[in-house]
């Protein structure tokens, strides 16, 4: 069986993003491990199981420009909660920007909100 282990976000800071993901949305740091070449290996995960974010700091003006545009304004990245309400209020209280208020569709509770970089998120807690 294959499944999607790590998926990239490139970030303008290492401290600012583990600050934003571990406070903000609740994430936990899995790992925060310098590198030969003076980056560092760092590794978010929520709560649970599934797929955990590794945050690279850009390098390079290509890389810069992507930070907060990964996926040119779409949404790009779900978080799923068994608790909407919770979360919802906890990431207010947290600072956390939504882009919309709560959304109760037959697919279940959702409002988009977007990281410290601008990039948009489903904040999601499935139907059923």
């Amino acid at each position: 069986m294959s499944r999607i282990a790590l998926v990239t976000l490139v970030v303008d800071d290492y401290d600012e993003a583990i600050r934003f993901y571990t406070e903000a949305l609740g994430f936990r740091l899995v790992e925060d491990a310098p590198r030969p070449d003076g980056s560092r290996w760092v590794v978010v995960r929520p709560g649970g199981e599934g797929a955990e974010l590794l945050l690279a700091r850009a390098k390079g003006d290509a890389q810069r420009a992507r930070v907060g545009d990964q996926t040119g304004g779409r949404v790009g990245f779900f978080l799923h909660t068994d608790d909407f309400a919770r979360d919802h209020a906890r990431m207010l209280a947290a600072g956390v920007t939504f882009l919309e208020e709560p959304r109760h569709e037959p697919y279940g509770s959702v409002a988009v909100f977007q990281d410290l970089y601008g990039n948009r998120w489903d904040l999601l807690q499935p139907a059923g």
